[in-house]
């Protein structure tokens, strides 16, 4: 049995009638007020057949089905609509009020779906074209209040009043109109952190409170992440000794591994993640660091062709931990009886040789195990985030 289309009368007008009108389409008062009626008698059968339906299926998977159907349906008539009043042949009184109409009765539906079946509703959903005006409107005005709030008089970079124009800029933007609930719970939330920000900003080591914010909120803005590094670098090329800059730049790895950024969340969902840029920026800086070293000591000992930092940088896996860290670890995977081997130095000796650190290429398996018995309490504390790191990333996949 073939069902009928329940948002077939409201299609048939808006596309049929409306949008393939004849530029000589005409509509009397008495046609008014009959076509006023229809739609909200319309509007209640629907309201009526989508709760009846609701109760009928037994199944989640085709509620769900359902209620989304009906969403991105509504979705699209509202938007059909906005376009078509926009047209000429339509800009009178008559057919104003009409289009005024049917938008506030889809809209109506709109919000029931939203309101009654929230949780059937999909974050990824696309909003209408009537409501993403009124967000953007809301939400231009508070990052316009937003981005005028003092800071630091000695701050020139004016760095809030930078990122509420990146924020606004998608907004600006008259062709990005199609918007998900997912960003616009983003922008609520991003908003809402800035606004607990106390004046002025704080900074230290180049990363300041604004800075953690959007790492964590993962503000993935190409043009803040290319500005972030860009500040970072211009940090440490303050440090001319080599050995300054790495112990800085491992601080500040050190910091941002703290950070437990939001991924389900995003500012632009075709970039990619701000965290996973930055590591690979530090990871770069790291490398660069390690062999710009490795060429002045190779000038340093041109006699000495062993030299540890000679070696391919592409020979050993590089590992962000200490030695000693690395061996508490290797040590309690030998001890919890995660790695199973004959002996653990059997174990130090099958892994140690193929790892080295940003400070030391070559490292002895039996003092990476002998310390392992003797570590410090601040080995243990970074050897401990380490791994919980490793617990919440896994945690996101």
């Amino acid at each position: 049995m073939i069902k009928r289309y329940p948002l077939e009368w409201f299609d048939s007008l808006i596309i049929n009638s409306f949008d393939a009108g004849s530029s000589s389409l005409t509509v009397s008062e008495n046609e008014l007020e009959i076509l006023n009626e229809k739609v909200v008698s319309e509007a209640r059968k629907i309201k009526i057949h989508i709760k009846n339906t609701f109760f009928e299926l037994k199944s989640k998977r085709q509620i769900r089905l359902l209620i989304r159907k009906y969403h991105s349906s509504l979705v699209f008539l509202i938007d059909r609509v906005v376009e078509i009043r926009k047209r000429e042949k339509f800009n009178t009184p008559e057919f104003l009020r009409i289009f005024d109409l049917i938008v506030t009765s889809l809209d109506d539906l709109l919000s029931f779906i939203e309101i009654r079946y929230s949780a059937f509703m999909s974050l990824d959903q696309r909003v209408s074209y009537s409501y993403f005006l009124v967000w953007k409107k809301e939400t231009l005005a508070i990052l316009k209040h937003l981005g005028k709030i003092k800071q630091n008089s000695a701050d020139h970079d004016q760095e809030l009043e930078f990122i509420t124009e990146l924020l606004a800029a998608p907004l600006h933007n008259s062709r990005n109109t199609k918007f998900t609930y997912r960003q616009i719970l983003y922008y609520r939330e991003i908003i809402t952190e800035l606004q607990k920000i106390k004046h002025p900003v704080s900074e230290t080591e180049c990363i300041s409170d604004i800075d953690l914010i959007l790492i964590r909120m993962n503000f993935n803005s190409r043009e803040y992440a290319e500005k972030l590094v860009a500040k970072i670098g211009g940090y440490l090329e303050g440090f001319e000794n080599l050995s300054e800059r790495l112990e800085k730049l491992l601080y500040i790895c050190s910091r941002l591994s703290k950070i437990n950024p939001s991924l389900k969340l995003t500012f632009n969902p075709s970039q990619q993640n701000l965290i996973l840029f930055l590591e690979y920026w530090f990871s770069s800086e790291l490398r660069y660091v390690e062999k710009k070293a490795a060429i002045e000591m190779q000038q340093q000992t041109s006699n000495y062709a062993g030299s540890e930092f000679v070696e391919k940088a592409d020979s050993k896996l590089e590992c962000m931990l200490s030695g000693d860290q690395i061996g508490l670890i290797l040590r309690a995977t030998d001890e919890a009886r995660i790695i199973k081997a004959k002996s653990m130095n059997y174990i130090f000796k099958s892994i140690v040789p193929y790892l080295s650190t940003p400070v030391k290429r070559n490292l002895s398996y039996q003092s990476v195990r002998s310390n392992s018995y003797n570590a410090e309490e601040r080995d243990k504390e970074i050897a401990i985030e380490s791994l919980e790191k490793i617990i919440r990333k896994i945690k996101t996949y």
